[in-house]
């Protein structure tokens, strides 16, 4: 058993457990850690605890220590020369002609790499940008192209719910989300109501996916049609929750049955 903690690294939004034998540490403490990249800062989001050793990877990293004054001076500095890094590289990108749009920059904790993040529409040749980047700042440069749903994760915001959204908070990875879910859930197929401000489809639509699935079984599909006490008619629409079958009997009108007495369809 090895006694370890979850922590966030807020630059990149990611979850990693490290080995916190040597510190018990709490919910939202600030921690220096080693990571593969070099040495960087994070968030408790679990305090330590026990966990088997087949559960956890091999290569482990162990936290280093919790942040000090001298820590918190060095990360406000990094966050204000990185901003200023990023207003360098806006301009430069653009004296080279290139159609990159920025997202965000950060030095990692030791100043050892300067990370650039930004969205295109097209791959970028930004070898040149890179080369400028390096001779101005004489560290490692890294420029990663992300796509629009990782920018709305770095970037955060208010989804059409009113929260802040998913991808922003608590979300570890993006999963995949398909048009067939918004149909699944009867929702009305219109792009203001089912994609996110990222301009993608909501990732909360495989939230509740399996239930519908689920609840769906036993029902007739809709535009198919069924045999009802009144005659046959066709499925218009169904309401899975209240148990009811709607049903278009042409002269007769409209019908509205319970799913149990469907029958089976027709057709």
């Amino acid at each position: 058993m090895i006694k370890v903690v979850c922590v966030m690294l807020p630059t990149s939004k990611s979850f990693l457990y490290f080995d916190s034998s040597e510190f018990q540490l709490s919910l939202n403490d600030y921690v220096i850690v080693e990571t593969d990249s070099g040495i960087d800062y994070g968030v408790v989001k679990k305090e330590s605890y026990m966990e088997k050793e087949e559960n956890l990877p091999s290569s482990i990293k162990k936290v280093v220590r919790l942040v000090n004054d001298d820590d918190r001076k060095l990360l406000s500095d990094n966050d204000e020369k990185a901003s200023k890094a990023l207003e360098v590289a806006k301009k430069y990108s653009k004296e080279l002609g290139l159609n990159m749009s920025f997202v965000d920059c950060y030095y990692t904790f030791d100043r050892n790499q300067l990370v650039f993040s930004f969205v295109a529409d097209n791959r970028v040749d930004f070898r040149e940008l890179a080369k400028k980047l390096a001779q101005k700042y004489k560290t490692r440069i890294e420029l990663r192209q992300i796509g629009v749903r990782d920018k709305a994760k770095k970037v955060g915001g208010l989804g059409p719910c009113g929260l802040f959204l998913c991808c922003h908070t608590f979300l570890t990875e993006f999963n995949s989300v398909s048009i067939n879910m918004a149909k699944n859930q009867f929702l009305a197929l219109n792009p203001s109501k089912i994609n996110g401000i990222c301009g993608r489809l909501l990732c909360c639509l495989g939230y509740e996916n399996d239930l519908y699935t689920e609840l769906k079984k036993g029902y007739p599909k809709v535009g198919s049609v069924i045999d009802t006490p009144n005659g046959s008619g066709k499925v218009t629409s169904i309401d899975i929750f209240k148990g009811i079958i709607h049903v278009d009997l042409k002269e007769k009108g409209n019908l509205e049955i319970k799913k149990e007495d469907y029958c089976g369809s027709i057709e």
